[in-house]
């Protein structure tokens, strides 16, 4: 059992100099100390990289080049990490305290998948709610048959059960990999708290037509088609407004 798990987190960024440096204080001022931050810069013409050297000897790894999209950027991060667990933090998204992974970790340290509750964040840093697709108290890879009920941002895995990301999707490759590391994972504890504030607007949101259909084709690859189908049609029944992204704290 681990006392201590080293956590590698990832931040990956491309000209996000309004953004980054909030992302990185959230990383730094962890009171869980055995953190390993590695930052995927993607040849960033805006700043960023200034933005970044400024804190460069607290940071483990800064690699800046260009890459094909954001998952050949997260792999890259990946063949970089040698923690015990990893986590995906990109520029914008923050740690939600600074006793966030203490919390984590406190809970048990032998765990495979740990996971809990998102906020949404606006690009000026204000908390605007809670993400509408609450995660479950029970998780494990046939839960996302109805879609991404747990964030990117609030999953921690053992990084040795997870694969890289499929470049063969461009938008929701994200999915695809949380469930291929959920199928391979056996203790899996949610944390019922806050783990990370997630920015508003992604790339899924930005390019929502395309991630709609790689998300099909993930569901169809794990799920089946028939019950991808049926999954569909139940969702459009349960949540007539799904693309609403988060309920207001208002």
């Amino acid at each position: 059992m681990l006392s201590n798990p080293k956590i590698s987190i990832i931040t990956v960024v491309f000209n996000g100099n309004a953004v980054i440096e909030r992302t990185i204080k959230s990383v730094l001022q962890q009171t869980h100390f055995n953190i390993e931050y590695i930052i995927i810069d993607g040849g960033s013409t805006d700043g960023t990289k200034d933005i970044i050297k400024n804190y460069q000897s607290k940071i483990a790894i800064i690699k800046s080049e260009k890459d094909n999209g954001i998952y050949d950027a997260m792999n890259k991060g990946l063949l970089l990490a040698t923690g015990d667990y990893v986590l995906f933090l990109n520029a914008g998204d923050e740690l939600f305290a600074a006793d966030t992974l203490a919390n984590v970790f406190s809970s048990s340290t032998n765990a495979d998948v740990y996971y809990g509750n998102t906020a949404i964040a606006s690009t000026s840093g204000k908390e605007l709610g809670d993400r509408r697709l609450k995660p479950p108290t029970s998780l494990n890879w046939k839960s996302l048959k109805y879609g991404m009920c747990v964030s990117h941002q609030s999953f921690i895995a053992r990084r040795t059960l997870c694969g890289f990301y499929n470049l063969d999707y461009s938008v929701s490759a994200d999915i695809d990999w949380v469930i291929n590391t959920l199928k391979q994972s056996s203790k899996i504890i949610y944390i019922n708290s806050y783990i990370s504030k997630f920015l508003e607007g992604g790339i899924s949101n930005t390019r929502r037509s395309k991630a709609l259909k790689e998300r099909f084709s993930i569901m169809v690859k794990h799920y089946g088609i028939l019950q991808t189908l049926w999954n569909h049609f139940f969702i459009g029944l349960r949540y007539p407004f799904h693309k609403l992204t988060y309920k207001s704290m208002t």
